[in-house]
């Protein structure tokens, strides 16, 4: 109950902080909102607009009046233009979340089954030019940014060769085809998950390194344990925890490479409403965008502390003790 306490505690922290944040980077963008908001309306149209998302207000009261909003479920509407009300903010994130949750899972899940195999085989090879090589290479996918590779997949993979006849933008929901949808899927999940394929392969790779020199794995191989069954049954388990650690706090990456990525894609995802967000000064949507993405951030984050009780025991009885 403490832990859970805590946790809700944080999440109100971080959300009133990051939110913050964001309002206070708002206020330095030069212009006026309310032109961008609605070009060719008339002075009194445009102070309508102020007014309603006060942005006549001081910073500290504008934000105050969004917040007590938030709490409350009221997340605001855009604005579409001189007494125009746009979407609800809510509807909007309802149907842009599933996207980008979908996309972050599929990134993992890709990123896993790619650098789990590659970080247990070249520990089990350390020193090797299996290990030399696939270092270098990793450092290659490291340095090359989220935004090249979109671009580069999109260009010839989608345009210039066709593969697979993978489509170069667009978004197809699992209900319309599940083949179709892992089509539209698969060059943004990709140009998502290489970078992370190398940073998790190598993290594994060290940690398992140093794991695999323990006593208790020298007393497996005097049982006489296949080496297979020493890697993967005792020696993987207690290496993943940093490994664990760094997938819960790539939350934010996954989120910024993401929000390039879907904009590349042209994937209405919630990358994509903030964009959208900030092109068109809709500061209201903006902050109740960023603060779905915090909450999800922390609550993934619980998610990571529950599951350190499972890889490593001595965690949930050190919490016990």
């Amino acid at each position: 109950m403490r832990a859970i306490l805590r946790r809700v505690v944080q999440l109100v922290v971080v959300v009133v902080v990051v939110t913050f944040f964001t309002a206070a980077l708002t206020s330095f963008l030069p212009g006026d909102p309310a032109e961008v908001i609605a070009p060719f309306a008339t002075e009194a149209q445009r102070d309508e607009i102020r007014a309603a998302n006060n942005l006549d207000e001081p910073l500290v009261v504008r934000y105050w009046e969004w917040l007590k909003g938030f709490f409350t479920g009221d997340m605001g509407q855009e604005y579409a233009g001189a007494g125009v009300r746009g979407e609800d903010v809510w509807e909007r994130a309802q149907n842009a979340l599933p996207k980008s949750l979908a996309l972050m899972f599929y990134s993992q899940v890709l990123t896993l089954l790619i650098a789990l195999p590659l970080g247990v085989v070249t520990a089990y090879r350390a020193g090797s030019r299996l290990d030399r090589y696939a270092n270098a290479f990793a450092f290659a996918l490291v340095a090359l940014p989220t935004f090249v590779l979109a671009a580069l997949l999109q260009l010839y993979v989608a345009v210039e060769w066709g593969w697979g006849d993978l489509p170069a933008t667009g978004w197809v929901d699992p209900g319309a085809g599940l083949a179709d949808h892992l089509r539209s899927v698969a060059l943004p999940v990709l140009a998502i998950a290489v970078g992370q394929i190398a940073v998790y392969a190598r993290l594994l790779r060290s940690d398992m390194v140093a794991t695999l020199q323990e006593d208790f794995i020298l007393m497996a191989k005097s049982k006489g344990l296949r080496d297979r069954r020493i890697l993967w049954r005792h020696a993987l388990r207690p290496s993943s925890l940093t490994l664990l650690t760094v997938a819960g706090l790539n939350v934010g990456t996954l989120i910024s490479g993401a929000l390039v990525v879907e904009r590349i894609f042209d994937i209405s995802g919630m990358g994509f409403l903030i964009y959208d967000a900030i092109a068109r000064r809709q500061y209201i949507a903006l902050q109740s965008y960023i603060a779905i993405v915090a909450i999800l951030y922390v609550l993934v984050n619980f998610v990571v502390d529950l599951l350190y009780t499972v890889l490593d025991p001595r965690i949930r009885s050190a919490r016990v003790a």
